[in-house]
């Protein structure tokens, strides 16, 4: 094998490394420039960085043959550790260079042992920017998730705990940024909304909706988000009238679910992600409004 193929590496390929967001975006662009450059290289990720980003090609770290490699680059966090040490060991025939790293001690073994260190920051010099904030090529959709365990008052129906665990097992399956959200108001809690109009803030900027709960369909629709609502009550309960109610065709009920799986939620989800789904939310956003009027006609009138 060539001796200029090229080994990206990081805290993010070790065993009990820290594998960050910012590992990975580093470590993707200094493969994306060296690429570009027309180097051969390979991406080494801890085991449970690489269950995400095997896929993608790369490789397990604990299998890459040190043999392989005249060059080994090591990417982002601090320049300190026996992981690090280790890599001098390891990759001794290999020319080893480390980039966007932290320089806590230029005198640690740890930093010696590389032919080249070009820094972050560190004890001397000016401090460079970041790698991760090189900008990414492909967006990923935002989905908020909204998920309801209670409703008791709909005894013997309930298949709550079946259809979350169904729901959430797809979810964490998907290609996209996830956020555990609520409904739920609670001032005296920061993690939590404090008003209802945080809890619109945060729907608006979302690509897309999974709901098992009323108000996740109701509120998305209202910001015009597209919304894939499962009702966890078998024969239909709120989830799947309010559905009816707009006119909403992404709806997957829990029997339906629990027969089907993941083939009609994905059949449901791509059609909240196309421009159909984007559009009929768009319009049932400019329709609300309207919303309510006959009930509230019906209330004012009861008042004289």
């Amino acid at each position: 094998m060539s001796a200029v193929r090229v080994l990206v590496i990081g805290w993010s390929s070790v065993l009990h490394g820290e594998a960050t967001a910012g590992d990975v975006l580093s470590t993707e662009a200094v493969v994306e420039r060296l690429r570009r450059g027309g180097h051969e290289v390979d991406l080494a990720w801890s085991p449970a960085v690489h269950l995400a980003y095997g896929p993608r090609g790369g490789l397990r770290y604990d299998d890459v043959d040190p043999a392989a490699y005249g060059h080994v680059v090591w990417v982002c966090g601090p320049l300190t550790g026996d992981p690090v040490r280790e890599v001098h060991e390891r990759f001794a025939g290999a020319r080893r260079t480390a980039v966007g790293v932290s320089v806590l001690d230029p005198d640690d073994p740890a930093v010696t042992g590389f032919d080249l260190v070009v820094p972050r920051d560190g004890p001397v010099g000016q401090p460079r920017r970041d790698l991760a904030a090189r900008p990414a090529v492909d967006g990923v959709d935002v989905v908020g998730v909204f998920l309801t365990h209670g409703q008791g008052e709909y005894g013997t129906r309930r298949r709550h705990e079946q259809v979350s665990a169904a729901l959430t097992g797809w979810l964490g399956a998907l290609d996209v940024a996830r956020l555990e959200l609520d409904t739920r108001i609670d001032p005296r809690d920061w993690r939590m909304p404090a008003t209802a109009e945080q809890v619109l803030a945060v729907i608006a900027r979302l690509d897309v909706v999974v709901t098992t709960r009323l108000h996740g369909l109701v509120l998305a629709l209202r910001c015009g988000v597209p919304a894939l609502a499962v009702d966890p009550v078998a024969g239909g309960g709120k989830v799947s009238a309010q559905a009816r109610a707009w006119g909403w065709p992404a709806l997957v009920g829990a029997q339906e679910l629990l027969a089907q799986g993941a083939v009609l939620l994905d059949e449901q989800f791509a059609w909240c992600r196309s421009g159909s789904g984007r559009a009929a939310a768009h319009r049932a956003r400019d329709e609300a409004p309207g919303v309510g009027e006959e009930q509230l006609a019906a209330l004012e009138a009861a008042l004289g």
